[in-house]
């Protein structure tokens, strides 16, 4: 199978990654699915048979592309475009064919990619951490990570509470079109895109391309590349090819958000509205202080928060969200706080 992940673009080039894999055969989870279902779905995830130095094209409009997989059966595009074929609205799609015959019989291998191209009218990307800002995950915690991994699936993972509001309403912006494109970092590996995309679905959070880290089972690293590095480069890429946006920057406390969106503010002086803080740990309390002062000398605001509330808040009084989204973020953070205790 060939499995693309979500691109970006904007109307002189397009990107995305994806891989070519033995179909395993995951399809989506259910809600009633059981702790051991989740496990051996989890399982195959991260047991891949990964096809190697492969031929894939991917067709775009009148432009074409041809590349090979890598030794883990991933390939990148990053194509040169003129004349966007379709500008009537912000999703376009690339078709991806394997040119290479793997088995006998295999017929033909496709797959189709969506790819997001910001219009000019756009007001403000939004671009997101997702363990312990959107969804509780222990990432500082090996141990409690690993069982939320593997023993839960896309329903039974419950973000934090208010998100989906939230992001609902940075989405709509002033003019009340969810127009305004979301992306999402995180240091989860390629192995977890699928269930992430099903998550953000099941719980009506904004769709949006997601930048996440390659592991190596087989290699003698078992992450290939630091924290803080990969998800610099993944901001910074998604700066680099978004020119004309300005962005909202949301992470947590937890790892090294902070000290990523300090840097990206230094690359690109300009480009930063905002940074939101979810603040998970107390310990980090002096350092994300440090930061944050060094952020407003840049003339960039960080707010440390305790819930989305408290940055609806701050978007509201910024101008960014509509006045009405506030309450319906707070009564949504308050329902999903009771089905939680049910």
């Amino acid at each position: 199978m060939i499995l693309p992940y979500m691109g970006f673009g904007n109307k002189k080039e397009i990107y995305f990654l994806g891989r070519v894999l033995r179909d395993r055969g995951i399809g989506i989870s259910q809600i009633e699915d059981n702790r051991w279902r989740n496990f051996r779905t989890m399982y195959k995830r991260f047991a891949t048979w990964e096809i190697p130095g492969v031929k894939v094209k991917a067709s775009f409009g009148s432009h074409e592309m041809v590349v090979t997989t890598d030794p883990e059966g991933y390939f990148e595009v990053r194509m040169p475009i003129e004349n966007l074929v379709d500008a009537s609205g912000p999703w376009h799609f690339v078709h991806l064919t394997l040119l290479d015959q793997v088995i006998k019989n295999q017929g033909e291998v496709t797959a189709t990619n969506s790819i997001f191209i910001p219009s000019t009218q756009v007001e403000y990307g939004v671009i997101s951490d997702i363990d312990d800002t959107i969804v509780p995950t222990g990432a500082t915690r090996l141990w409690e990570m690993l069982k939320t991994t593997f023993l839960h699936n896309a329903h039974t993972r419950l973000p934090f509470p208010g998100v989906a509001a939230f992001y609902q309403s940075l989405a709509k912006g002033m003019d009340g079109i969810e127009s305004n494109p979301f992306f999402y970092v995180s240091s989860s590996p390629w192995n977890l895109y699928d269930f992430l995309m099903e998550f953000l679905d099941v719980h009506g959070i904004p769709k949006g391309p997601l930048m996440l880290r390659d592991i190596g089972l087989s290699r003698e690293q078992f992450i290939a590349g630091s924290h803080s590095g990969h998800k610099l480069l993944q901001v910074e890429k998604i700066f680099e090819i978004e020119k004309h946006l300005k962005f909202i920057l949301i992470g947590d406390s937890g790892q090294m958000d902070p000290e990523i969106y300090l840097q990206v503010i230094k690359d690109f002086p300009g480009r930063v509205k905002m940074v939101y803080i979810r603040d998970v740990v107390q310990s980090r309390h002096d350092e994300v202080e440090a930061i944050s002062k060094e952020i407003k000398e840049l003339g960039v605001e960080l707010l440390l928060v305790k819930d989305t509330v408290e940055a609806a808040q701050h978007a509201l009084a910024k101008g960014w969200i509509l006045a009405g989204e506030v309450q319906e973020i707070a009564d949504a953070k308050t329902k999903e706080e009771e089905e939680e205790e049910e």
